[in-house]
């Protein structure tokens, strides 16, 4: 009964942390989804040059999807001419720093750990970008190919919409769509937050056996062994740092967690090929954890 009582605070305590920033992250993610053009973001990703990739990763960190959503973009960009290095940033950028969750962790860990944050997955972006871009056999001449499919065709004899179509289309993106996309991995999110945060075993547990290198052991193995979406995943780490896991794992976690999930690297292995894929995923685990282990060293150095 005590814990079922201590389970219910906890869950109380996460969605009225959310309740107010989660909305706001859904509504700009509607805005963005239905006021930008597809046909602007196809149109400055198919250049080659430092500011494509940048664009790249700057457009990856903020369109309101999930790595599965962000798939067949990738692909689609690929067949567009876009370079390897540009995709795999891409598929880096996306996933890790929706809206919603750089909301929330905002809200869960402050500012420094969520400028942090984004900073180090853009730094892994330009890495990955850089270095697939030199695994690049795709032919020069492959950019220069126009791919006009058949939605592409039809979409341009559509009628326009007004700005209260898109209005009303952004809001129902937003509320309708969003929440259906992602609405039960939050929820399962909040709920493992608040079981874990119940439970004082996990706080023994991860106090006497996940310190040192065994907290990013454990990280990298959870994180790329259990997918859950960037936003769900915010409370949950939240959880278990509060439990005793170090910040550096932690950020380790927020990081790998969403980046290595089984379509992901399934995509990739069957698009780019096992070398591709072996590269992709060890640039992500071995960045996560230098970016962790130094956050863990400024923290606290700062304390």
């Amino acid at each position: 009964m005590n814990f079922f009582l201590t389970f219910l605070q906890h869950l109380k305590h996460y969605i009225s942390d959310i309740i107010i920033v989660l909305p706001i992250g859904f509504l700009l993610s509607g805005i963005f989804y239905e006021f930008i053009p597809q046909s602007v973001v196809k149109k400055y990703l198919v250049k080659k040059n430092f500011f494509t990739l940048l664009s790249i990763i700057f457009v990856g960190m903020i369109l309101p999807i999930c790595c599965i959503g962000s798939l067949p973009m990738a692909i689609g960009f690929r067949q567009k001419g876009v370079k390897l290095g540009n995709v795999l940033a891409f598929l880096v950028a996306t996933p890790a720093t929706s809206i919603t969750s750089v909301l929330l962790t905002l809200k869960f860990f402050g500012v420094y750990f969520t400028i942090y944050l984004c900073l180090s997955v853009l730094i892994l972006g330009f890495v990955i970008g850089i270095l697939g871009n030199l695994f690049d056999t795709q032919k020069e001449n492959f950019n220069n190919i126009s791919y006009q499919t058949g939605i592409d065709f039809l979409v341009q004899f559509l009628p326009k919409k007004t700005f209260f179509e898109k209005l009303k289309s952004a809001v129902y993106y937003a509320f309708v769509y969003l929440p259906k996309e992602i609405g039960l991995e939050i929820l399962i999110g909040l709920v493992l937050a608040s079981f874990i945060s119940s439970l004082n075993i996990f706080k023994i547990f991860i106090e006497n056996f996940l310190v040192g290198i065994y907290g990013y052991l454990f990280s990298v193995i959870f994180g790329v062994l259990m997918y859950i979406c960037s936003t769900a995943s915010v409370p949950l780490v939240y959880a278990l740092n509060q439990q005793g896991l170090s910040i550096g794992p932690s950020l380790v976690l927020l990081i790998l967690g969403p980046l290595t999930s089984y379509a992901t690297l399934l995509v990739v292995r069957k698009e780019f090929g096992n070398k591709i894929l072996f590269f992709y995923l060890t640039t992500i685990i071995v960045f996560s954890l230098i970016s962790g282990y130094l956050f863990n060293i400024i923290s606290f150095s700062i304390r």
